[in-house]
């Protein structure tokens, strides 16, 4: 299957459906994309590397997923969250070992005990809490282990620079950044009704539940939209 690629913001983005994404990615590192990545990118030229080089970037985002359809492309938004319990799925039933890095210990221990309730032989093979200053240090235990599916809830830009390093000494390994999936499978954060998630409103529900997270979108979505429109009308 061959990739087919748009830009946003100057940034790659894949184009696959759900399906296609889940049967695409199989080693390398996969970018769950919102805006506030890209925002940073704009002001990172190596963190801009990092997300060009990525073997899959899925629009996580809704806002990525308005931006890429003001520039006229119809690609359909893929929740990292789904996407990434449906690789763990794929992975376990393909007899392939998991790890999992990051959250808080606690958070990251009782998400291993839910996913090994939840997911009947999954093999999970090593996890870590986030709370570590050495990437090499981790690296190199995943090395030992050679785990077939790496998941990192580091935050970003942390996750993504933390995979770009793990797949260059784990090639045949499949990594991905995941954000604050760990604390919705260990219980500790709701997860939106589905209503909200059918009407583009997940980031408002997780706003009302978590107030700081405010600061974090407002003012970086509606200047991301504003600079999509820009790049819409003047190509740059």
């Amino acid at each position: 299957m061959e990739r087919t690629l748009v830009k946003i913001q100057n940034i790659n983005v894949d184009t696959f459906t759900f399906d296609e994404a889940l049967d695409y990615a199989k080693a390398g590192q996969v970018v769950t994309i919102n805006p506030e990545m890209i925002d940073y990118a704009s002001k990172n030229s190596e963190f801009k590397e990092i997300l060009n080089n990525a073997e899959l970037v899925i629009p996580d985002g809704v806002g990525v997923q308005l931006g890429l359809k003001i520039l006229g492309h119809d690609v359909k938004r893929i929740a990292g969250i789904e996407f990434s319990r449906k690789i763990i799925e794929k992975f376990t039933n393909e007899a392939k070992s998991i790890a999992l890095i990051g959250a808080k210990p606690h958070v990251i221990e009782k998400a291993v005990e839910n996913l090994k309730q939840e997911i009947p032989n999954i093999n999970i093979a090593y996890y870590h809490d986030g709370y570590f200053k050495d990437n090499e240090e981790i690296l190199q235990e995943l090395q030992k282990i050679q785990p077939s599916l790496i998941l990192s809830a580091l935050g970003s830009p942390k996750q993504e620079m933390f995979n770009y390093q793990g797949k260059k000494l784990l090639p045949d390994s499949l990594f991905i950044g995941v954000g604050g999936s760990f604390d919705v499978w260990a219980g500790e954060v709701e997860r939106a009704p589905e209503i909200y998630q059918k009407l583009w409103l997940e980031w408002l529900y997780r706003t009302i539940k978590e107030p700081k997270r405010f600061k974090r979108i407002f003012p970086t979505l509606p200047l991301f939209v504003l600079k999509v429109l820009k790049e819409k009308i003047t190509g740059v």
